[in-house]
């Protein structure tokens, strides 16, 4: 599937536009990653569940991608993610 084509793909980045910008994203693997546009560093990684519309969230954690949740996975659904990656402190990156 083209990237441009990726309904996912276009919901996240819709997303973003509707906050402002600043964060770009592309699929990597089985999932997606967050990062930021001026300095590529990483915000967070959504990998898509078998449920509909669901994404288990990542967050970059001593150099690599880790559950979010202290006890396991955070699973929601994709708008809920993305509310949560563009709330949560700990998701936010000094984009400077």
């Amino acid at each position: 599937m083209a990237e441009n084509l990726d309904p996912i793909l276009e919901r996240i980045r819709a997303f973003d536009r509707s906050k402002g910008g600043g964060v770009a994203a592309a699929r990597s693997g089985k999932g997606y990653s967050l990062f930021t546009a001026t300095t590529k560093a990483p915000i967070a990684r959504l990998r898509p569940t078998d449920t509909d519309d669901g994404a288990e969230v990542l967050w970059w954690r001593r150099e690599r991608w880790a559950p979010f949740a202290p006890f396991g996975k955070t699973v929601l659904p994709l708008k809920k993610a993305l509310e949560l990656i563009a709330s949560e402190q700990a998701f936010r990156i000094d984009a400077r």
